[in-house]
């Protein structure tokens, strides 16, 4: 089973900022919305480019290169060109510490 990983202090990121950080090997985006933080693979399923420099609207990451949406929240693709949902990571906060799990290969 794979650990939980220390990624930043709860206080660290206002709403709506991000955090690219690395996760057992995995370059994961941590997002703020309002109290809650989500983390998501940071590649765009469409080419394979980064998405947390993206525009972040509501609950959706804007690719920055051809414009794919994604949640947030659940990874799933929201609109075009890209047709594949990118992985999501369970958080959870810990003694003030946001805490990220790569949990695909339990």
């Amino acid at each position: 089973m794979s650990e939980w990983v220390n990624v930043i202090d709860e206080s660290a990121l206002a709403d709506g900022e991000n955090i690219v950080v690395d996760v057992d090997g995995t370059v994961v985006a941590v997002f703020k919305l309002g109290s809650d933080f989500y983390a998501i693979e940071d590649v765009c399923s469409h080419d394979g480019a980064e998405i947390a420099s993206g525009e972040l609207e509501g609950d959706e990451i804007i690719c920055p290169r051809h414009g794919a949406r994604f949640c947030i929240k659940t990874g799933a693709v929201k609109s075009p060109p890209a047709y594949e949902n990118i992985d999501c990571f369970p958080v959870r906060i810990e003694n003030g510490k946001v805490q990220v799990r790569d949990n695909r290969w339990d």
